[in-house]
């Protein structure tokens, strides 16, 4: 069974062309035009364990906005493409993730019904030069919408005492978890038999 998609989304402020493998190696051929973002979907690949191909090309000239909100909205549309029905998967997924003075828990439950529950501290307003710290918030949320999937992300530490969070360090942390749970709740369980992972007999 091929666990693939292919989605294009075009607008009139941005193009993305996005291919997705759940059942992939980690490959990514990322390019967003946005470096810090490209750095946080190769960690979902990686981390994930899924081949991930993302191409936008959007306003850049206006800010960063638009082509961070379709691409995961185009990100999430694959995920939901790629499950199919859900059939078989383990549906549920969680993960808590450290990275040196940051400590992030993230938990997936694949339900069809979109909900995203984010907790993260006050953060400095842009990592690199055009990444806004503010659009974390709005990438899961348009994540979540499109792939049709309950997500809580929550940092639960991020600086050392008498410190301040590194930024950086705070949202990597937050996609390598949700990488790692959303790796589980996609895999196939292979007690399941096929089933759909629901007593409403559909997701």
């Amino acid at each position: 069974m091929s666990r693939t998609a292919r989605v294009e989304r075009t607008t009139a402020e941005t193009k993305v062309l996005v291919e997705l493998d759940l059942d992939g190696t980690g490959k990514a051929e990322i390019s967003t035009g946005v470096g810090f973002y490209d750095h946080m979907l190769h960690q979902i690949a990686r981390h994930g364990g899924f081949d991930l191909t993302v191409q936008t090309v959007g306003d850049l000239e206006i800010d960063a906005h638009h082509t961070i909100e379709d691409t995961a909205l185009a990100v999430g549309t694959a995920f939901d493409q790629a499950l199919g029905d859900r059939a078989g998967i383990r549906r549920y997924g969680s993960a808590t993730l450290p990275m040196d003075e940051v400590l992030v828990q993230a938990a997936v439950d694949l339900s069809g019904r979109p909900y995203v529950v984010h907790d993260e501290p006050p953060l400095t307003p842009y990592i690199g030069p055009v990444y806004p710290t503010s659009m974390t918030r709005h990438i899961w949320e348009s994540f979540g919408q499109t792939a049709r999937l309950t997500l809580h992300v929550t940092v639960l530490r991020a600086a050392r005492p008498g410190g301040h969070p590194d930024a950086h360090h705070v949202v990597e942390a937050q996609f390598k978890a949700v990488s790692r749970a959303l790796r589980e709740a996609t895999s196939i369980d292979p007690r399941a038999a096929g089933a759909i992972p629901s007593t409403k007999g559909a997701l």
